[in-house]
Order: structure tokens, then sequence, then C-alpha cells
């Protein structure tokens, strides 16, 4: 048994850590997938002392806003409209407080307040930084509906890349798409003109420039009117209901 003197052992730190997933699971709050009770935890650097209890003992407000420090983790936000890529709100717009009360987190990669769709944030360093960092080039995927129709001409110009004022983009990969049946609806809705259609593609690129997908398709004479990131290299949006967060496994 640990006396509280100093560091636990790993199997000490999950032990408590399984109370936690237990108790959180128990209240429908969250699932907690296996690779937070992972492995990551070591003598050196885990400063938890047994026994580790939530706060609050109370099922219905049982919520995962202290994690155990030794656990590092990820977690998917499907980011709504109006929201900017930080806590804090400025202006018109949100902030992530009014979603995401999970202290020591930090947004990898941003998202511009007026597009919707896949924001990761971690207390990993490291991840953050290969997730974020264009050097790194990982890959980020959109569902793009566009003010006209999308033709053939169109995607290969956007496949081969278009000339920005700050210079060409890299190759892309870019589909039209049939409008999204069970997309959730946008607050508000796009502004549509009478007699001018619109349509769907998905736009994948390796790049992280302002606004690069408003301008690229605006380039190839599409304007954007709802844009929304569905993938981040390996992690993906899936069903994750808009306003909601959920860690990754």
């Amino acid at each position: 048994m640990h006396d509280g003197s100093g560091p636990m052992k790993s199997e000490q730190c999950v032990a408590s850590w399984a109370h936690f997933v237990e108790a959180c699971t128990a209240s429908e709050k969250i699932v907690v997938p296996q690779r937070l009770i992972a492995s990551r935890c070591s003598p050196t650097r885990c400063k938890l002392k047994p026994p580790y209890r939530p706060r609050s003992t109370r099922p219905a407000t049982l919520t995962p806003s202290k994690l155990p420090p030794c656990l590092l983790m990820l977690i998917r936000f499907n980011k709504p409209y109006g929201v900017l890529s930080q806590f804090t709100p400025e202006g018109r717009w949100r902030g992530l407080k009014d979603h995401i009360d999970l202290p020591g987190v930090y947004v990898a990669g941003r998202l511009d307040a007026d597009s919707e769709g896949l924001l990761l944030l971690t207390d990993d360093g490291q991840l953050q930084a290969r997730i974020a960092d264009p050097r790194f080039k990982m890959e980020k995927t959109y569902l793009v509906q566009v003010e006209g129709v999308v033709d053939d001409k169109a995607l290969t110009a956007l496949a081969r890349g278009v000339v920005l004022n700050d210079g060409p983009t890299l190759p892309a990969r870019a589909r039209a798409l049939m409008p999204p049946v069970d997309l959730w609806p946008r607050h508000p809705p796009i502004r549509e003109r009478q007699n001018i259609p619109t349509s769907w593609l998905e736009l994948s690129i390796r790049e992280g420039r302002n606004r690069q997908v408003r301008r690229m398709t605006a380039a190839v004479g599409l304007p954007t009117l709802r844009l929304i990131r569905t993938a981040i290299g390996p992690y993906h949006l899936r069903d994750l209901p808009t306003g909601t967060w959920q860690p990754v496994d």
C-alpha cells in the first residue's frame, strides 16, 4: 500500500485512474478509451497521490474536470460556427470554455471562427507541435459547400494547385460530392442567392495558410459558403455531434 510519501508506481496510478474511469462511465458523462489509461505513466513523472477521487462523488455531476497528471490526452471537438479556437471569447465570437471544461489542454491546429468541424486539443506539447506545425505537412480534409457548380476543370485546378496572392499552393486532393444528408444545421444558416446553385466538394491539403481553402475555391470561381473540417491526419470527425468533445482512442 502506498503511504503518500512519494510518487506512485505505474500500477498504482492505473488503479486510481481506473476508479475515476469507472465513476465517469457510470455517470454517463464520457466514455474514456484505453489510451487514457495508457502507460505513459512512470514512477519518475507520476505525482499522483492515492487514493485519487473526482472532486464530487455525486454521479449526476461527475465530469473529467481533473485528470491524473501522469496521463497525456488528446481530445477531438466538433467546433460549431461562431466559436474561436481559444478558450477566451473575443468580440462577437464565443470561446471554447462554453463547450470544454477541461483544464490543461491546448489547441493543436487552429480553425477559423466561421468554420466548423474537427478541432484537436491536447496536453502533450510534442503532439501539439506535430499536428499544428506546417513543417510536418499533416493532411487536413474539408467538406466545402460552394456557390456555383463544381466541374472537372475546377477540380483539376484545385488538385494541381492554384496561385494565390502569397504564392502557388501545393497539389491537393479534390472531388465533387453529393449534398450530405446527415449534416447538422448551421446557426446561423448560410445566405443563399436565388437562382444561383450551390454544390459540395471535399478538399484535402497539406498546408496551413490563412483561410487557404476559402481562397482556393474562390480562385477557381467557387466562393465558399460553408466549411467543415472532417479530418486531421489519422484523426477523424466521424459522427461526433456538433458542440461536443470526446477523447481520442
